[in-house]
C-alpha cells in the first residue's frame, strides 16, 4: 500500500511544498499555520529538542481531540495528544491542566523525572474529579467525559514517554547507513482489544466476572469502553457517579467497590541516541489507517515541512480507499457525519536534534502551541 500512497503524497502538487531534501528542514525555514475547513496544521516550527510539525483533523461535531506542545527552560520540550470521549471536557481540562502540573511536580530538586510525570497525571485526575463533585448537581453528563493521554518530554538528552489510553508515539530510527528508516514503538497500548490488557484487568478485578466483555466483535472495560486507563471516566471510578442521573447507555447494573479503570500512566525513559531521527505522537484515530513503518517511511521520504499535515492526508485517504470513495469525496463531507468515517486525528511529529541536545544548547525562542480549530 504504501507504493501508492508515497506518489499520492509527493504528487500533489501545491498543496505540499516541495524541499531539495527528504527529510531535512524547509530551505526556507519559514513557520506556516493554517486551516483549510476541518484541517489546522502547523507546518514546522523550532524547539529546544529540534523542530516540531503539528496538525489536527476534526471528525467530530465538537472536536474532541486537544493538543499542547511548550518548549522552555527548565522542563525542556513538553507535547501532549489528548484523545477526548464522552465530549470533550476530560481532554480540554487535561491539555489545561497537567502542563502546569508537571511544572510544579518538576520544580524540586530532582526536576524531571518519571515519578514527578507520574504526579502530574495522578495531580489531573484528582482535579478532574473535583470538577466533576463541583457540577454533579447541574451537569452530571461530565461525569462520562474522559481522555487518553499521551506525554513526551524530551529534557536534556532524556526521552519521556506517558500514556493513558490508546494514543501512540512511534520513533523512526536511523538503519546505519542504508538511508533507511525503522518504527519503534515506544508506548503501550491500554486497550482492552489487546489480550495483555484484558489479563490485566481481569488479575485486579478477580472478582468481577464481567470486567471485560465481547460487544459486537469489539472487547470492551464492562461491555462500556475499550480503554482500560485514561482521565476522567469518573462514572467507572466512584460509584456515587454512577447512578440514575447519568445516561442509561453508562449506568453499571451492579455497584463496585474499587476502581474499574485507572489513572496511572505506564512511563518509558530513553537516553537518545544520534539514529533517533524523530518521534510521532498522535492519536488513535491516526493508526487505525497507517502502521507504523507507513508512517515513519511518510515522515522520512519527504521534506520536514508539513510532516503532521501530509500523516494525516494519508490517513484520510486510506480511509477514503477502504469506503471505496474519493479522498476528494471525503473532504468534502462536514463534521459530524464524517465521524462515520474517521475520528478525530491529532498528529505532533518532533525531529530530534541530537547535535543540539549534547550542547546543551536551547534554539531560539520558547515556543508554545495549541489547536486553534474552533470547538
Amino acid at each position: 500500500m504504501l507504493g501508492p500512497l508515497l506518489r499520492l503524497l509527493s504528487g500533489c502538487g501545491g498543496v505540499w511544498p516541495t524541499s531539495p531534501a527528504p527529510g531535512s528542514a524547509s530551505s526556507s525555514g519559514e513557520d506556516s499555520e493554517g486551516r483549510d475547513g476541518l484541517l489546522w496544521w502547523r507546518d514546522l516550527a523550532r524547539c529546544h529538542a529540534g523542530e516540531v510539525s503539528v496538525a489536527v483533523a476534526q471528525a467530530n461535531q465538537v472536536l474532541e481531540d486537544q493538543c499542547r506542545l511548550e518548549s522552555a527552560p527548565p522542563l525542556g520540550t513538553v507535547l501532549g495528544v489528548f484523545d477526548g470521549h464522552g465530549g470533550p471536557d476530560a481532554a480540554r481540562f487535561a491539555c489545561d491542566n497537567l502542563f502546569p502540573n508537571l511544572r510544579e511536580a518538576s520544580s524540586g530538586p530532582h526536576g524531571v523525572t518519571a515519578e514527578a510525570i507520574r504526579e502530574a497525571f495522578l495531580a489531573t485526575e484528582e482535579g478532574f474529579l473535583a470538577l466533576v463533585s463541583s457540577l454533579w448537581e447541574a451537569q452530571p453528563d461530565i461525569a462520562t467525559a474522559g481522555t487518553c493521554c499521551l506525554v513526551g518530554v524530551v529534557h536534556n538528552r532524556t526521552l519521556f514517554v506517558a500514556n493513558l489510553g490508546d494514543s501512540r508515539a512511534v520513533l523512526g530510527k536511523k538503519v546505519g547507513r542504508t538511508g533507511q528508516i525503522a518504527a519503534e514503538q515506544l508506548c503501550s497500548e491500554h486497550n482492552a482489544n489487546q489480550e495483555a490488557v484484558r489479563q490485566e484487568l481481569v488479575a485486579q478485578h478477580p472478582d468481577d466476572p464481567q470486567i471485560v466483555a465481547l460487544k459486537h466483535g469489539v472487547w470492551r472495560v464492562r461491555g462500556l469502553i475499550q480503554v482500560s486507563r485514561s482521565i476522567g471516566d469518573v462514572y467507572l471510578k466512584h460509584a456515587k457517579y454512577n447512578n440514575e442521573r447519568i445516561k442509561p447507555k453508562f449506568r453499571l447494573s451492579e455497584s463496585f467497590t474499587r476502581p474499574i479503570l485507572s489513572a496511572d500512566p505506564s512511563i518509558i525513559s530513553r537516553t537518545l541516541q544520534p539514529s533517533d531521527s524523530f518521534i510521532i505522537f498522535a492519536s488513535d484515530g491516526l493508526w487505525e489507517h497507517l502502521s507504523n513503518q507507513d508512517a515513519v517511511e511518510i515522515v522520512h521520504s519527504h521534506q520536514r515541512a508539513g510532516s503532521a499535515r501530509r500523516l494525516i492526508k494519508a490517513a484520510l485517504q486510506e480511509a477514503a480507499r477502504k469506503r471505496e470513495m474519493r479522498y476528494s469525496d471525503l473532504t468534502k463531507i462536514d463534521k459530524k457525519v464524517r465521524r462515520h468515517f474517521h475520528d478525530d486525528i491529532t498528529v505532533i511529529v518532533l525531529f530530534i536534534n541530537y547535535d543540539l541536545l549534547v550542547k546543551g544548547a536551547a534554539q531560539g525562542q520558547p515556543l508554545s502551541i495549541r489547536c486553534a480549530l474552533d470547538y
